[in-house]
């Protein structure tokens, strides 16, 4: 044989070899092609997923609106803003009118604001409408909401003593209001209590 292999050494190795695969253990050219069967199986699978669209969304499908009608509604809104805008005149009127309309209920946000109700979320509002033609007001809404929600996770965070306290102080101010207006000398005069203390300080007695 050759490089001086003789016939017994190759009778040896071949029964070992025979050996190896009767007990289910593959050779070293079968554990290659074991090998190369698996990659390639890999492969084929690797672009038939290539081949098939992604259920998972695009960059495309994310950026689509999540309510179209509302997103088109927006648009509208802006276009006819810019057509107002191209005109000096009417540019002025309106952020006159919307100016004044947006103060007016910021100043009733800020009047609700002790008593218990949406006071906040009217404040929030009117800045929010002031906010559309202002850059100051956009500012302002941020920094109050910002500050409203630290106060609201602050007041969560209390001993019920301490809750019991702002509720009792919210309900000073109401009965306050409601004195001061007369309406405690209203009712008063309706029970036929004529007490002198209900008469409101504001509108005499």
């Amino acid at each position: 044989m050759a490089h001086g292999t003789t016939d017994p050494d190759m009778t040896r190795i071949l029964t070992h070899i025979g050996h190896r695969r009767r007990h289910g253990q593959p050779s070293a050219r079968h554990r290659r092609t074991f090998a190369t069967g698996r990659w390639t199986a890999l492969s084929n699978t690797a672009e038939s997923g290539s081949r098939h669209p992604s259920t998972e969304p695009t960059v495309d499908d994310r950026r689509a609106p999540r309510h179209p009608r509302l997103h088109a509604l927006r648009a509208r809104l802006r276009a006819r803003r810019e057509r107002i805008r191209s005109k000096p005149g009417l540019n002025t009127t309106y952020r006159i009118v919307l100016g004044v309309f947006g103060t007016l209920v910021l100043i009733a946000g800020l009047l609700m604001i002790p008593y218990p109700g949406p006071g906040w979320l009217v404040v929030f509002a009117g800045l929010g409408i002031l906010a559309t033609e202002f850059h100051w007001a956009h500012r302002v809404n941020t920094f109050a909401k910002r500050h409203y929600h630290r106060w609201i996770r602050w007041l969560g965070r209390q001993h019920l003593a301490t809750k019991l306290v702002v509720m009792g102080a919210t309900c000073v101010v109401v009965l306050a209001t409601l004195w001061m207006l007369g309406l405690f000398h209203t009712v008063g005069g309706w029970l036929g209590l004529h007490w002198t203390w209900l008469a409101s300080p504001l509108f005499g007695r």
